[in-house]
């Protein structure tokens, strides 16, 4: 299958995400009975709801996105490149009526797959699950509802990587590690992301951090399909 990934018809992408609110007692009554039922099995016994809300992020029911960056390979002068481009907001339902519009517009000139680290299980879902939450239409390469495997254009770096060993989870940055790539991570790490969105208002710094994990997937990607790496100065960010 790798043989077949081809490099520049893959949309890279990762996304941000973080609770609904900067805190539990800040949402309505009957949100956080639901979410009292939803983390009863992530709690230890000593713990509550409310201390355990700053995991709330993770679920597309009880969080939201703040940043989505995209990460797409071309050549030029016989060199790979990297254009990224991200979509950050505090209105989650603009950004991702933006990020529709680009889905589009790179729909109407090739077949493209989206591909991303744990993709499957958490970004590819969370973002569809997002914008039915907001009221928008589904793009068709998030669409999978009665699609076979085969007609689903979504490629998996951890999936790859797992050779069918079904109950294996590797981290991005383990993986960058073994394959000598430079680490995304950063001043921050996914733990530190609320409270630099509600804590801090810096979420330029965000966007890099997403970044960084973009420009990764794809060095991960070229590794895994024995090609060089991209050099730093072959990476440019759209404004």
């Amino acid at each position: 299958m790798l043989e077949n990934i081809q490099i520049e018809s893959l949309v890279f992408l990762d996304i941000e995400t973080v609770p609904q609110s900067a805190a539990y007692d800040e949402l309505p009554e009957a949100t956080q009975k639901l979410w009292e039922k939803k983390s009863s099995t992530l709690r230890k016994e000593d713990q509550t709801a409310s201390e355990i809300y700053q995991r709330a992020g993770i679920y597309a029911e009880f969080g939201k996105i703040i940043c989505i960056s995209v990460g797409l390979v071309h050549m030029d002068e016989g060199q790979r490149k990297i254009r990224l481009k991200s979509f950050a907001s505090k209105d989650e339902r603009q950004l991702l009526v933006d990020f529709g519009v680009l889905l589009k517009a790179l729909s109407s000139k090739k077949n493209y797959s989206l591909c991303a680290h744990n993709g499957k299980e958490f970004d590819f879902p969370y973002i569809g699950r997002r914008m039915l939450i907001n009221g928008l239409e589904l793009p068709p390469i998030l669409d999978t509802a009665g699609k076979k495997p085969w007609e689903v254009n979504h490629v998996d770096t951890m999936e790859l990587w797992k050779f069918g060993d079904f109950k294996s989870y590797t981290s991005l940055e383990l993986l960058t590690h073994v394959f000598a790539i430079p680490s995304p991570k950063g001043d921050i790490d996914g733990s530190k992301v609320a409270g630099v969105f509600y804590e801090e208002d810096d979420l330029p710094r965000i966007v890099r951090y997403c970044e960084r994990d973009v420009v990764a997937i794809v060095q991960l990607m070229l590794k895994f399909k024995c090609m060089p790496l991209i050099p730093e100065e072959n990476i440019s960010v759209a404004q």
